[in-house]
């Protein structure tokens, strides 16, 4: 094997090895993307399943329309028929006779072009229709993504929280560590009773337990908002902390007035509205009549090439305008917009009741806001106070003023504070999402 030969060899050999380890690290720099709450509303946007679906609605609706716009201009059609008759036509003349005035085959080839003239109103609603149809798959869209955005702040907040209970159950389960090597020191000394070692060691195992639990409970959050993402569901997510408090400055009044002028809901029933405004017109076309113009390009002949024969023209032509109208059919059309005006009636009182509701979810979230502000210090402050506790209780212990039993009282009291201190700052978090979708944005 010459130089050349064995450069070439090892150049094959390692060029793959390279390619997949800079594909891993690739990866990895993937893998290790830090999402922002921005980026992940952006993601869902862009690559969620639902609505995507919607976009697709959107599209049947434009075709619709596109529809409805066709029905405006003539319509061309062509027909080609065959005519066989037992015997030919006769005309018994009155001078004696019968003449001929058919032959037994005929052949005929018609296009025909109709063009509608009127038609109640109904081709200009239905146009209106498709027109509002459009702007409901618009809107529909939009009440989506406020949807898909609350849904990711809910699931982007519920892993921060996940993250939280685990980072407090593996302190928990440090401390109980600690704790128990030191009670089995003292009980090696014969300074406490079995009884106090066996109890320290039982509540170190349920700290374990419960921090296996809590990382479980972590992964299935990462999961659900992968789902929402429409990223593999066991893939990995580093996400920003958001442990910030900002008081909410909103006012009821203002909120209020923002949520019924921005939201998507009340749009949607204001061209429900619009909507059986155009059924009722379109149903009313019952009480006008329907003109029509209809061309003819008609070609006859005794051959299947319709060349013409002695009883029939080669080809001709004929235009008529044709109306028709239905004059009684025992009120069923006006029982039909009855029926429509109905219909709009109710949602119009649909509308009354849908304000209200959003006058509901303004004042809930912002009460949620409200609990949270109040709660974020009092809990702040439990988790100090339990910190000292617990410390002061360990200090007794060693020096054998107080039991195990306060020791671990002192633990679990602490855990929970710091469980309720979490909880309160990303419940405010959330709370806040939640009064941005009432007042219709995100």
């Amino acid at each position: 094997m010459n130089a050349k030969t064995a450069v070439l060899l090892i150049i094959a050999v390692w060029l793959p090895l390279i390619g997949a380890s800079q594909e891993a690290a690739a990866t990895e720099m993937q893998e290790t993307q830090i999402y922002t709450l921005e980026a992940t509303i952006a993601e869902a946007m862009k690559n969620n399943w639902d609505l995507k679906a919607l976009e697709e609605k959107l599209t049947q609706a434009q075709e619709v329309k596109k529809q409805a716009r066709a029905d405006f201009l003539p319509r061309l059609k062509t027909s080609y028929s065959y005519t066989g008759l037992d015997e030919p036509s006769n005309y018994e003349s009155s001078y004696g006779g019968n003449i001929a005035v058919s032959s037994r085959e005929s052949f005929q080839w018609r296009s025909t072009v109709i063009q509608p003239i009127f038609a109640g109103f109904g081709l200009i609603s239905a146009y209106r229709l498709a027109e509002l149809g459009i702007d409901q798959s618009e809107m529909e869209i939009e009440l989506n993504k406020l949807e898909l955005a609350l849904k990711v702040k809910e699931a982007y907040f519920n892993v921060l929280v996940m993250d939280k209970t685990v980072e407090v159950a593996r302190k928990e389960a440090e401390s109980l560590t600690s704790n128990a090597e030191m009670t089995r020191s003292f009980y090696n000394a014969g300074v406490v009773p079995v009884n106090d070692l066996l109890k320290a060691e039982m509540e170190l195992a349920d700290a374990q337990q419960k921090l296996v639990q809590a990382g479980n409970q972590a992964a299935l959050a990462r999961s659900a908002l992968n789902i929402l993402l429409a990223r593999p569901v066991k893939a990995p997510v580093d996400l920003e902390d958001i442990l910030v408090y900002t008081p909410e400055m909103a006012v009821f009044e203002d909120a209020i007035a923002t949520a019924l002028k921005n939201r998507v809901e009340i749009r949607l029933i204001d061209n429900e509205i619009q909507r059986s405004e155009q059924k009722i017109r379109l149903t009313q076309r019952g009480y006008y009549p329907e003109v029509n113009l209809a061309y003819d390009y008609i070609k006859e002949g005794d051959s299947a090439d319709v060349s013409g024969s002695p009883y029939h023209d080669e080809k001709r032509w004929q235009l008529a305008v044709a109306a028709s109208w239905t004059l009684w059919e025992w009120g069923k059309t006006h029982f039909a917009v009855r029926q429509g005006e109905s219909a709009r009636e109710e949602l119009v009182k649909t509308r009354k009741s849908l304000e209200d509701n959003v006058r509901l979810d303004v004042r809930e979230a912002m009460l949620y806001i409200a609990t949270a502000e109040q709660n974020i210090p009092t809990t702040e402050k439990a988790v100090l106070q339990g910190e000292e506790n617990l410390r002061v209780t360990q200090e007794g212990y060693r020096a054998q003023v107080n039991t195990v039993t306060e020791v671990l009282d002192a633990q679990a009291l602490l855990t929970q504070a710091r469980v309720n201190y979490y909880k309160a700052m990303y419940t405010h978090s959330l709370a806040k999402a939640q009064l941005l979708r009432a007042m219709g944005t995100y």
